[in-house]
């Protein structure tokens, strides 16, 4: 991950932080502390302090709270030690990944928490940050959440526009399975895309935009013998819903497209030590 932080900071700092620069003597020391300014559950701590390491090696990170525990407005989330040129400057970049990875984390536990009491597991997609994709994952899991692949290469997902050019589920499947010995999931509409789906012997099939009496049904006939996955328009107000039908996964993007930055800030102590 280290490529993808300095390609971050790369683009925050540019050649040179002309403010802090120009202010602070290079030999400078301070202390710094995060702090939660709304309640959440915590995630990229790891991240953060490779942030601030990559402009100081000899830094101090402390994490006060651990990645995947709970935080209310006011709790110290980390303290920072070191030259106060590289807190500064590693300040918005560690405080916007620790935000963003904390807001799917949050969000990912609501979610969770919602289908609770049921068998379903909670899914994410692929509907990530272009070069934060790992990152939002791991946050994803933080909150309670499953990853669903991580790229396009660890399983395959046959879906309506790939059926309609090999012209039948049974057709795409065998092409796949030609090709490759990845699990294979398909996506239907219809029950008697269902059946074909069965008939295929996939690993995994997707329920996209069924209604939840639909849904009952599916699992119903299913009866177990493949994992079924529910997906499309996923909310907190319908995923308890769906989770009740008998599904054993929902995938959910709002969980990384759609996720709120958990706010926080970073305060400078102003201590040279």
């Amino acid at each position: 991950m280290t490529t993808a932080i300095e390609d971050f900071l790369r683009e925050d700092v540019g050649t040179d932080d002309v403010t802090t620069n120009a202010i602070v003597p290079a030999q400078h020391r301070s202390r710094a502390k995060i702090v939660a300014k709304a309640p959440g559950v915590i995630a990229g701590q790891g991240f953060a302090k490779e942030v601030f390491m990559t402009l100081d090696r000899d830094i101090a990170y402390r994490e006060h709270k651990e990645d995947g525990e709970a935080v209310s407005p006011g709790d110290v989330i980390a303290t920072v030690e070191g030259a106060t040129r590289a807190i500064l400057t590693a300040e918005r970049v560690a405080l916007n990944i620790l935000q963003r990875l904390s807001g799917i984390a949050t969000l990912t536990k609501v979610f969770v928490d919602a289908a609770s009491g049921t068998k379903a597991r909670i899914l994410d997609t692929r509907k990530t940050t272009p070069g934060m994709r790992a990152m939002e994952k791991y946050a994803v899991t933080m909150g309670g959440g499953t990853n669903h692949r991580s790229n396009l290469t660890e399983m395959a997902l046959i879906k309506e526009n790939h059926v309609a050019v090999a012209g039948s589920i049974r057709l795409a499947v065998e092409r796949v399975r030609a090709r490759s010995s990845v699990p294979v999931e398909v996506e239907v509409r219809t029950m008697e895309e269902l059946k074909q789906a069965l008939e295929a012997k996939v690993e995994r099939i997707m329920l996209d935009n069924w209604d939840t009496a639909s849904m009952r049904d599916a699992v119903a006939f299913v009866a177990g013998r493949v994992p079924l996955e529910a997906s499309g328009n996923m909310t907190v107000e319908r995923v308890r819903e769906v989770a009740a039908t008998g599904v054993d996964l929902i995938s959910v993007g709002a969980l990384t497209h759609s996720a709120r930055a958990l706010d926080m800030s970073l305060l400078h102590e102003g201590v040279d030590t």
